[in-house]
């Protein structure tokens, strides 16, 4: 069931979102070359409890028998690895890499959501426009998040601008509705038919997030049950907010 999001809802969702804002702004200001994930990981804890939430992404149930509860943080994911990469003291960022890191902030019962992949130390052309191409097709979907479209015209933006670029979105994974759940309906594809599924009205809330790959949409998952990389090695990017939709335009809420 699609929540529509009250006055006092909308404001605790930007509280959500804002700590989740002043985590990932604290992961920018610190990333570089000789940390561990396990490091990145510790910033953005420590930076959402001190500002009075909690990590949402620690112990979530990952639903599959034999797979232990998600136990970190954030999820930090590096070149190939496209969402789900598991914090590790042993796993060493490195000068080129690109690093997506996705967190959510648990404030007051509501959840804010972001997602970002970073550049660090001297990234290659190639991986900068990936990075580049899956922002912009965050805000190609966003364009049509408006009042009285459906979902599916996101979902067909995102979609189409990737395709137009080169490159491949994840068709097993998908953007959601979130409030007082992480994951709440409707489910947002980064592809699909313009004009289909749930209408949009004013009060929902979205976690809308192109996760675009360099080459084939191909994935594996590793044994580990959560970590998601391609199939043929090629770089995968991931760019989300937490957005609100509104009477006019719809508004970002993990963006101060």
């Amino acid at each position: 069931m699609i929540t529509i999001k009250s006055a006092r809802e909308i404001q605790l969702m930007k509280e959500a979102c804002k700590v989740a804002f002043l985590a990932h702004k604290a992961i920018e200001e610190s990333i570089q070359p000789g940390m561990t994930t396990y490091e990145i990981d510790k910033i953005a804890e420590e930076t959402i409890r001190k500002n009075g939430g909690i990590p949402a992404e620690k112990g979530y149930p990952s639903g599959m028998q034999g797979v232990p509860n998600y136990p970190a943080s954030t999820c930090v994911s590096i070149n190939d690895e496209v969402i789900h990469g598991i914090p590790s003291k042993t796993r060493v960022i490195k000068d080129g890499d690109i690093v997506s890191v996705d967190l959510v902030a648990l404030k007051n019962g509501y959840n804010g959501d972001m997602a970002r992949t970073y550049l660090v130390g001297n990234v290659s052309p190639e991986a900068k426009r990936l990075v580049e191409v899956t922002k912009q097709a965050f805000f190609e979907g966003m364009k049509y998040a408006i009042k009285g479209n459906r979902i599916g015209d996101i979902s067909h933006a995102i979609g189409e601008y990737v395709k137009s670029q080169g490159y491949s979105v994840v068709r097993e994974f998908q953007g959601h509705g979130i409030g007082k759940e992480m994951h709440e309906d409707p489910g947002i594809p980064n592809y699909g038919k313009a004009g289909r599924g749930p209408r949009l009205e004013p009060g929902m809330t979205l976690a809308v997030e192109p996760m675009v790959i360099e080459g084939k949409p191909d994935i594996w998952e590793l044994e580990d049950g959560w970590t998601i990389t391609t199939q043929d090695g090629s770089l995968a990017a991931h760019y989300e907010n937490t957005i609100l939709i509104t009477e006019k335009e719809p508004k970002i809420l993990t963006i101060l």
